[in-house]
């Protein structure tokens, strides 16, 4: 496929895919959709993945130019969900590989809850998170009611739901609904030593605490002992394991293959 809305490279283990429709604030087609899916199914070689946009902003949500519906006209918007949204947070929290998002400015809507459904957000300080679907009447969907009361608390996860008012990234970090904010300028430095140290990692093992993490919610303490238990016995026969503790005990860097 030719790539038209975003652009998508793969170097060194790092997987780049940036939303390139920076005149519109990268904000989502069903073609952007489409590209985006089809970038994700070529991760093959990847051991981590960065997901940014193009220009000024991170994302800006849904293009509703893109829906072709006239000013009071009815649309089914839980086909789009279903088709198009649902499926991306899905298959982005179910990399087995860190996914870092790189919020270089505004995040809203969809936008905002596509870079909170990455593993790691590092966002410019002059960034914003908005919850904007308030304002056309709807929820914030692509996981938003799910993970922000989860990050930041009931309180906090309605005011930012109801008033829609723009959450500046230096706040969003001192709340945890983000890893870190840094300086405009130390954006790309931060986001690519972050992305080689995954790069360079032990992918297997990396990918396993992302899937134990996100699916503790759903787990008695008990029970996840139990997942700890046969998670550490899979791991324990891995090829970056026995690397890692040799490397260790050589007092050398170790050299990880992902396996």
């Amino acid at each position: 496929m030719a790539y038209e809305t975003i652009d998508f490279k793969l170097e060194g283990g790092v997987a780049r895919l940036t939303l390139n429709r920076p005149d519109r604030l990268n904000s989502f087609t069903v073609q952007m959709h489409e590209e985006v899916a089809d970038a994700l199914g070529r991760l093959d070689d990847a051991r981590a993945l960065v997901l940014t946009g193009a220009g000024r902003g991170f994302c800006a949500g849904q293009d509703l130019n893109d829906r072709a519906v006239a000013p009071g006209e009815a649309v089914d918007l839980g086909e789009s969900v279903e088709q198009r949204y649902n499926p991306l947070i899905r298959r982005l929290t179910a990399l087995p590989m860190p996914v870092i998002a790189r919020v270089n400015g505004v995040a809203a809507g969809a936008g905002a809850n596509i870079a909170l459904a990455c593993d790691i957000v590092i966002a410019a300080k002059s960034a914003k998170f908005i919850q904007s679907f308030a304002a056309i009447g709807l929820i914030p969907d692509s996981g938003g009611t799910w993970v922000l009361p989860r990050l930041v608390g009931q309180a906090r996860a309605l005011g930012l739901a109801l008033t829609g008012d723009p959450l500046p990234a230096e706040t969003a970090a001192e709340w945890g609904l983000i890893w870190k904010a840094v300086d405009d300028d130390a954006l790309d430095a931060e986001v690519d030593a972050l992305a080689a140290k995954f790069a360079a990692g032990p992918t297997r093992g990396l990918g396993e605490i992302k899937r134990m993490i996100r699916e503790s919610w759903d787990q008695s303490l008990d029970a996840e002992l139990d997942r700890q238990r046969d998670a550490m016995r899979a791991l324990g026969y891995s090829e970056d394991y026995r690397e890692g503790v040799a490397a260790f005990m050589e007092k050398r860097k170790p050299n990880f293959a992902g396996k």
